[in-house]
């Protein structure tokens, strides 16, 4: 039976310890909150107080942590017990720079170590559903990948350069906050105008807004600006949108207002929106 330590035991790592039981896997979990890893005894995991501990006998270790800084805390931590022939992957979302420095600094210490972000929820890495993004060295993207694809429904490999996983993961969750702002701002509309959040949201029963992902977001990447909706006309929309909503404020399109005006100032107001993206 293989042996995995796992560090993290928030809800996603806990999701992720689990899944990993069920696979049967043995899993020593640590958390820098004791109970939480102690919690999953009851699935089967053995709960370690020391992270050093955790990783003895162990022939990969997976992270899913905070931020930058509680991993280099805890894999500097945990070094001691981890063998150089076990794989490091990291599934917490961090800085790209942090990600490529820790790749490298883990190499030249003689570790292995991949970065492995994820595009799933608690109860989606519970059942192993979801996205998993990886990248970084060859050799170990291959060791991991039968371990990794129990753990999602959809590995995407990004390539070798270490820091690719983390610059995907957050566009993809830079994606989310825009809409997420987005929405937000369209109750708000809604709200003030007198409607029910019930009755605007059945906007979506007939309009599709990820059509501007794949129409003009291929535009944007091919600098294709021929105009469909102008920079100029879009900023009249949106301050016609922020006196809608009684000049409440309206985040997102407070944003893009004021991005859309300034790239008109720089002259290309009669360009379609897309030309937001043009440097």
């Amino acid at each position: 039976m293989e042996t995995i330590a796992f560090y993290g035991a928030g809800m996603l790592g806990s999701a992720m310890v689990r899944n990993l039981l069920r696979h049967g896997f043995a899993v020593n979990v640590w958390n820098r909150t004791p109970e939480r890893a102690k919690a999953l005894e009851e699935n089967g995991a053995r709960a370690f107080a020391d992270p050093a501990q955790a990783a003895a006998g162990a022939q990969s270790v997976h992270l899913c942590l905070s931020d930058d800084a509680a991993v280099d805390s805890v894999i500097n931590a945990a070094l001691g017990g981890v063998a150089t022939a076990a794989p490091i992957v990291d599934h917490t979302t961090a800085a790209p720079n942090g990600v490529a420095e820790r790749a490298r600094r883990l190499a030249e210490a003689g570790y292995a170590f991949v970065h492995a972000p994820v595009f799933m929820g608690p109860p989606m890495a519970d059942e192993a559903t979801g996205v998993m993004l990886v990248s970084g060295d060859r050799a170990t993207v291959q060791r991991v990948r039968p371990t990794l694809e129990m753990m999602c429904s959809d590995l995407r490999d990004l390539g070798e350069r270490p820091d690719a996983a983390a610059i995907f993961k957050l566009m993809g969750n830079a994606m989310i906050l825009a809409v997420v702002g987005g929405l937000n701002d369209c109750l708000r509309i809604a709200e003030e105008q007198g409607l029910s959040r019930e009755h605007a949201y059945a906007l979506f029963d007939f309009y599709d807004p990820s059509g501007q992902i794949k129409g003009r977001g291929k535009r944007m990447v091919a600098e294709n600006y021929e105009p469909f909706w102008t920079i100029d006309m879009a900023h009249k929309d949106a301050v016609l949108m922020q006196g809608a909503a009684h000049h409440e404020r309206l985040p997102v399109v407070d944003a893009l207002a004021a991005l859309t005006r300034d790239v008109s100032g720089r002259g290309l107001g009669e360009l379609d929106l897309a030309a937001v993206a043009q440097r």
